[in-house]
């Protein structure tokens, strides 16, 4: 997601090999040591980018404030789970870390992906293969989420396939890696004749660089929160999202207007009532409360605006 991007340098990869062997993590801590940096943003957090921050021997260390990990930083950020300025939590928080440095100017709050032209220009001469005889529009579907707690039941993804078929032109290109393809064809099956037939689905993605070259060209992209929904944004892609039960909706439901540029829905917008207890907060429980009927209406305004 970073390759390309004109304000950074050079990347240092953090290996799974550092986590699986401490000698390793060890050579790789020396060698931050070496480089001598000036300053350290530590957005993780966590153990492995304590000892970084720790070794990189930077002057300006800023990172969260966390009572076990407030010396090992010059400068800390308090994490908030509300989101102030909607942007969302999660990209608040970061953006309070860069304005604790001292003398930083905000250019941007909106996250952005740089594609090569080359990688745009193949991607749309894929995209252009599968067109009709008439130009027709293309919608992203993220119908898996990265684990079965954040993916939306399939029975009701085929309801909201079902619906987006009837209420726009536009041909469905699915996005899955290949481990999860019978999963795809499972949702697929469950879904009408006449969505089957909007269906791409021997549209093949090949890498993360393609899926949000390919995403570019869509009109929207539709489906589980994620990572997926996140790319679009960054490529200023219209995104509607499905949150699972157990995520903040705050934390990740950034730049939502009354232009409905970004729409997102969780079942607790529609059922706060089923939140007030802890004891019934289990997740694939609170899936089942979550019927598409709740949130078609606005899935329909949506589709007018931006898939048709």
């Amino acid at each position: 997601m970073i390759e390309n991007n004109p304000y950074i340098d050079k990347i240092v990869i953090f290996e799974d090999e550092y986590r699986s062997s401490k000698l390793e993590f060890y050579r790789f801590l020396k060698q931050i040591k070496k480089t001598k940096y000036d300053v350290v943003i530590d957005a993780y957090g966590k153990l492995e980018s304590n000892l970084i921050t720790l070794f990189s021997k930077a002057k300006t260390k800023i990172g969260w404030n966390k009572p076990l990990t407030n010396l090992i930083y010059s400068s800390t950020v308090k994490i908030s789970n509300q989101s102030e300025i909607g942007l969302g939590s999660a990209i608040e928080n970061r953006l309070n870390l860069m304005s604790a440095l001292k003398g930083t100017k905000i250019l941007t709050q909106q996250p952005k992906i740089h594609l090569k032209p080359i990688e745009l220009d193949t991607a749309k001469n894929k995209i252009q293969k599968f067109q009709k005889a008439k130009p027709v529009p293309f919608i992203m579907i993220s119908a898996l989420g990265s684990s079965e707690a954040k993916t939306y039941p399939l029975r009701f993804m085929a309801d909201v396939l079902d619906f987006i078929a009837l209420n726009s032109n536009a041909l469905l290109i699915m996005n899955y890696i290949p481990s999860q393809f019978e999963d795809i064809k499972e949702l697929y099956f469950l879904c009408d004749k006449s969505t089957q037939g909007k269906i791409l689905l021997n549209f093949k993605i090949e890498s993360l660089r393609e899926f949000m070259s390919v995403s570019k060209f869509c009109k929207a992209l539709i489906g589980n929160e994620g990572g997926a929904i996140n790319m679009a944004k960054a490529l200023d892609v219209p995104t509607f999202s499905i949150f699972s039960p157990q995520i903040n909706k705050e934390g990740w439901n950034g730049f939502e207007d009354e232009n409905l540029k970004h729409v997102s829905v969780h079942v607790k917008d529609y059922k706060p009532d089923l939140f007030l207890e802890k004891s019934q907060t289990d997740n694939m429980e609170m899936y089942e409360e979550f019927n598409p009927a709740l949130f078609l209406e606005i899935l329909k305004t949506f589709l007018i605006k931006h898939a048709n």
